[in-house]
Formats: structure tokens, C-alpha cells, sequence
């Protein structure tokens, strides 16, 4: 059967065939179908659909015959031209609201004319389909894209902060790993631990004790505080660990937010602060009972004496024990008395002179006064100085005394007999504007726990008799007073360096 022609189509033919067409056809071709389908069934020249665009402010034409270039959208309906005479314009309405217009030109006296109020009806609810699809979709992209901006904000937030920081989930899974993870002392990147379990990453800790750590703060919604010791190239650093528990939805704990801090200078500060306490703690002391222990300390001097010049009048049988109590009572009464010298040196005012000084000539100095001594002949010495350093302000015996208690201390750590003293001079600081003095032993080491213990007034870890624990102490104060800082790092069995860092002059 031959189709007919849609010229000759009647009113209800036309009608039909466009509901076919938006019944059938997809949304946007749909309408480019109907403009050609009454085009060719009113008949009319040409027909202009005008559709509104997702953003509301504009119209765009849908044209039969299409022209060979768009044309440029229309800010709204009013701005259309008058119809021309033999046109037809019908409004687009849908629920009491424009959603288009149907513009024909050059209408024939055809059939189809009646039929154009009919279509408009059946495409205006289409026309609002389309609208209102385009609408969500607009919308959804212009979410989308601020989702997408608010996730690269927050994302750039979190690589800002000067702190570690990383996510884990139930599953003990990595989510986040922001840039200071990345730059950190492991140094490994975010594409490489997203995604897999921490314990694969983070291997410092057992994973046994990592999981528990988890599992508190899961089970307990509370969050946890501690500080660690990390050992670095550089030295011992030491970070503040907050773990935060995180609810994603409800108030089941879904996340926990790791956050590391580096205290490393906050800690430093700390110990000289509780340092300088201690000290002017121990001076007071001294200030107040020096005359009160002095004075007894020297009855029992007097004492010990008279009993010396009395010996003769003793058996002869009996003055080898009594000259023996009487040594016992000098050598005691001469280590109290060092011990109270050793605390008046906090109490005395530090008003020794001091005048420029070149380190390397105080070392050679400690060097002089030490090559005689018995146990220094048999270790192996090395001196690494280096040349033409900028002088110190400083009291040179002071110094001396310093790096003489550092070298002797050294020699005690390698009591064996076997080891090397290394001695070294160089710039050295934060900002290599100090001089710095290492004095670095092959011995024992020192225990991690004595440590933060080491320059308190009368600690010490020799055998009791051995020391009376005010040695460095002492050196601490001096340096102190010379506006530097002394330091240790040591590991059990690896030795100490004990560094002295003193301001430079100009």
C-alpha cells in the first residue's frame, strides 16, 4: 500500500502522526521530527519550535528546514519579531507555565491548519519533559561540580596542615594520606598506601599492637594521646600521636583520623626549661646549708689531725688501725667537701671573664693537660678540627673544664682499655651559625632511659664511689652561661657524642 503523502494528510491524520512521533522518537530528535512532520502537513514554509534551555534564561529554536547555521538564541519569547502576515504562532504552555513556542510561516490553506492548536497541546507537556529533564541534569552537573570543588578545597585543607594525618576504616583500611605523610620520614606516596591495610605501611609498630590501638578508640569513641621517640638520620625526633574517632553515619564509629605532630623542638625547649629549674633548684640549696656542712666538714678535719699528731702516744699495735681510720676519715671528708665545691658552682654568680676565644686551641689546651694521664695512652685518639672557625666568646678555663669532664667521661664508658676518642670541630646549629664541639666515645653507650636523666644534679650511673653524679651537671650549667646548649645521643653498646654548641661571634 502506498503511503500518502503528508501533504494531503487531514487534521486528525496530522494529529496522529505527531503523537506517534513523540510517543516513539527520542525526547530532543523528537521535536526536529514534529517541526518537519507540520511543515509539510499544514503545509508552511517554514516552522520554528522554541524550546527553553536548562539555565532558564534563553530560548533556542528547533527549525524546519534546519538552516545551515544555528541561530543565536533569543534572551525570551518577547524578543521574537512580530509574525509576519500568513504566519501562525501558538504559545507553549504547560500547568499555566510557558515552556516554549510554535512559530510557522508562510501557512497554506491546507487541512493541517486546524490541527496546529491541537499539536501545540500535544508537544507543550513534551516540550516540559524535555525542560525538566535537561533542568535535573543541569543541575546535577552544577552539583556535581561543586561537590568536586568542595572535595578538591577540603583536599587541599588537609595537605596544608603541618601535620601528618591519615584515615583508616573498620576494615583498617587507608583513606586519606595527606602530603605531609607523603614528605615525612617514611616519604611514601598517597597512590601507593590508599586502599591497603595500614599495618602493610606503617611497619615501625607490630601489627598486633597497632590493631589494639584501633580497637580502642573503635570501642571506646574516645579519643587517645601519646608521645613517641622515632630515631632519624638527623637525630632523635619525638612526635605527639592523636588518634580521633570519626561517624560517618549514626553513631557506630566508622573511621579513625590519625594525626602525628612533630614536637621534636617543643620537647628540646621543655628539658632546658626543666633543666634551668633544676639547676637554680640545686643553687638555692646550696646557698643555703653550704656554711652549715662546711663548718662540721671542717671540726672533723681538725679532728682527724689532732688525732695524727697523737698517734705516738698510742700502742704500737693499735696505730695501724687507728692510722688507717684516720686516712678513711681524710678521704671522706675531702669527697664531701668536693661535693659541696661542685654545688656552690650553681650558686656563685657566673661572672667569670670572658673574651673571644678560639675553640681549637681550648681542645688543644684539654689535650695538654690530658696526654700524661695512664688510661689515655692506651685508646686511639683522633682529632678532626676544623680550620679557621670563628671564635666563641667564652671563659677558656671554664671551657677546658667542660671537654676535660666530656673526655674523662669518655674513658670511663671504655674502661676496657680498647676504643677511639674522636674530638671534632666544625659549624654547626639550626642555622650553622654556632661552633660546635663533638666529643664522641666507642664505649658502652648509654641506656635509653638515662638519657632524659644525665645532666640532673647527682645522677650518675658510675659504681657508687665512682662519682658523685655533678659532673655534667656542672658542664650543663657552664655551657649554659656561655648562652649555648650541650646535647647526647647514644644507643646501648654503640658509644656516645656529646656535642657543645656555642654561639659564634660576628
Amino acid at each position: 500500500m502506498t503511503p500518502v503523502p503528508a501533504s494531503l494528510l487531514g487534521p486528525l491524520d496530522l494529529v496522529g502522526a505527531v503523537a506517534r512521533l513523540l510517543n516513539g522518537a527520542d525526547s530532543k530528535a523528537a521535536i526536529g521530527l514534529v517541526a518537519d512532520r507540520l511543515r509539510h502537513g499544514v503545509p508552511a514554509e517554514k516552522v520554528t519550535i522554541w524550546v527553553r534551555q536548562p539555565s532558564g534564561a534563553s530560548f533556542v529554536p528547533v527549525i524546519s528546514p534546519a538552516p545551515p547555521v544555528a541561530p543565536f538564541p533569543l534572551a525570551g519569547l518577547d524578543a521574537l519579531p512580530p509574525r509576519e502576515p500568513g504566519g501562525l504562532r501558538v504559545a507553549l504552555e504547560h500547568d499555566g507555565t510557558p515552556v516554549g513556542m510554535l512559530d510557522l510561516e508562510g501557512v497554506g490553506d491546507g487541512p493541517g491548519r486546524e490541527a496546529v492548536g491541537i499539536v501545540a497541546d500535544l508537544l507543550a507537556p513534551h516540550v516540559a519533559l524535555i525542560e525538566l529533564s535537561e533542568d535535573l541534569a543541569f543541575e546535577v552537573a552544577v552539583r556535581a561540580r561543586q561537590i568536586e570543588e568542595q572535595r578538591r578545597f577540603t583536599g587541599l585543607v588537609i595537605d596544608s596542615l603541618p601535620v601528618g594525618l591519615y584515615v583508616v576504616d573498620r576494615d583498617y583500611r587507608i583513606q586519606i594520606w595527606n602530603r605531609k605523610r607523603e614528605t615525612g620520614t617514611q616519604g611514601v606516596h598517597r597512590d601507593e598506601v590508599v586502599g591497603r591495610p595500614v599495618f602493610e605501611v606503617l611497619t615501625r609498630q607490630s601489627a598486633d599492637q597497632l590493631k589494639g590501638e584501633f580497637d580502642q578508640i573503635f570501642e571506646s569513641g574516645q579519643m587517645s594521646q601519646m608521645d613517641i621517640e622515632v630515631e632519624d638520620p638527623n637525630g632523635e625526633r619525638f612526635y605527639r600521636i592523636s588518634k580521633i574517632p570519626m561517624r560517618l553515619d549514626g553513631d557506630r564509629i566508622s573511621h579513625v583520623i590519625t594525626i602525628g605532630e612533630d614536637v621534636t623542638e617543643w620537647y628540646r625547649i621543655h628539658r632546658r626549661i626543666m633543666q634551668n629549674e633544676k639547676l637554680a633548684a640545686v643553687g638555692q640549696l646550696a646557698a643555703g646549708v653550704m656554711h652549715e656542712i662546711n663548718n662540721p666538714l671542717a671540726t672533723i678535719g681538725a679532728c682527724a689531725a689532732a688525732l695524727e699528731g697523737r698517734l705516738p702516744e698510742v700502742d704500737a699495735s693499735a696505730q695501724v688501725a687507728f692510722r688507717e681510720y684516720i686516712e678513711i676519715i681524710d678521704k671522706e671528708v675531702e669527697r664531701c667537701t668536693n661535693i659541696v665545691d661542685g654545688l656552690l658552682e650553681f650558686s656563685r654568680p657566673k661572672d667569670k671573664e670572658k673574651s673571644p676565644v678560639a675553640i681549637n686551641a681550648v681542645i688543644q689546651d684539654t689535650f695538654f693537660l690530658l696526654k700524661h694521664h695512664t688510661r689515655f695512652k692506651k685508646l686511639t685518639v683522633e682529632r678532626e678540627l676544623t680550620e679557621d672557625l670563628p671564635q666563641v666568646k667564652a671563659n677558656a678555663e671554664q671551657l677546658v673544664q667542660v671537654l676535660m669532664a666530656l673526655m674523662l667521661n669518655a674513658l670511663d664508658a671504655m674502661e676496657a682499655g680498647n676504643g677511639t676518642l674522636t674530638v671534632r670541630s666544625r659549624m654547626g646549629g639550626h642555622r650553622g651559625e654556632e661552633v660546635l664541639v663533638e666529643v664522641q666515645d666507642t664505649g658502652v653507650g648509654i641506656p635509653r632511659a638515662h638519657l632524659t636523666k644525665i645532666f640532673e644534679p647527682f645522677f650518675t650511673s658510675k659504681p657508687q664511689g665512682r662519682g658523685t653524679g655533678l659532673g655534667l651537671s656542672i658542664c650543663y650549667g657552664i655551657v649554659e652561661d656561655h648562652l649555648g646548649r650541650l646535647e647526647v645521643e647514644s644507643q646501648p653498646g654503640l658509644g656516645a657524642t656529646f656535642r657543645v654548641y656555642l654561639p659564634a661571634l660576628p
